[in-house]
């Protein structure tokens, strides 16, 4: 599987593994980001956490929006600490401004 580094805004960097299809998710808690490649660079399109991917991803309400905004891939991270997902999420939005992610203020 393919994998991605997304950059927190820090210096460090999250690896995220890619995958092209709303796939069968594993129930573990983490990060996910839908996105798109353009030329060799990934641009995030809404970032988001869960603590439980297969309940979370399969139908997600933002999924369709994302998708009609030219999101193709999910990117996902297991992430088991709540408090990391909160910091890590929130780094994340504010580093790389996802189109979707309005509930945060930059």
């Amino acid at each position: 599987m393919s994998t991605c580094k997304w950059p927190l805004g820090n210096g460090q960097q999250l690896e995220f593994t890619i995958y092209n299809s709303n796939i069968n998710w594993r129930k573990t808690s983490g990060l996910y980001i839908f996105s798109y490649l353009s030329g060799n660079k990934w641009h995030p399109v809404y970032i988001g956490q869960t603590d439980d991917f297969s309940t979370r991803l399969p139908h997600h309400d933002r999924l369709d929006e994302a998708v009609r905004k030219g999101a193709t891939h999910i990117h996902a991270a297991v992430v088991p600490l709540q408090s990391n997902r909160n910091s890590w999420e929130s780094m994340l939005i504010k580093n790389l401004k996802p189109i979707l992610n309005t509930q945060h203020v930059y």
